[in-house]
């Protein structure tokens, strides 16, 4: 058995409200995620990818809010999701001609999103998420 991908994810927070971003393809709506790269811790990696696909800087919580598995080419991908306070939102970001972004109340994120484990991750920290500000 392959050692499954390790990628790491941000649920970006501000006002009650999350962020979303859609795919690359435009089909569905998630929360900024992407490789770990060498070199790179998983919360670097998770503040890059809010960067590069939301135009978002912040803070992570120390934590990771949880994992979940997907399958994606033929292998597993290991996702580490982390909270992440939002401080600074730009209008011009890496992937803004890619993605579209969105902030919404987490019941419309629970409604949007399609990713199972990451669902199970958003309603068990839902009283989180709203505790920032």
């Amino acid at each position: 058995m392959l050692d499954p991908v390790r990628q790491s994810a941000a649920i970006p927070c501000r006002g009650g409200r999350v962020c979303l971003v859609t795919s690359r393809n435009g089909k569905r709506w998630v929360f900024p995620k992407g490789m770990i790269d060498p070199g790179h811790s998983a919360s670097e990696a998770a503040l890059i990818e809010a960067w590069e696909e939301a135009g978002l800087a912040g803070t992570l919580d120390a934590e990771a809010l949880g994992t979940y598995v997907y399958e994606k080419y033929g292998a597993d991908h290991l996702v580490l999701v982390y909270r992440m306070r939002v401080n600074e939102s730009r209008d011009d970001w890496p992937e803004r001609e890619l993605r579209q972004r969105e902030w919404v109340t987490i019941d419309d994120a629970l409604e949007r999103i399609e990713e199972p484990g990451l669902k199970e991750i958003l309603i068990h920290n839902r009283s989180r998420m709203g505790a920032l500000d």
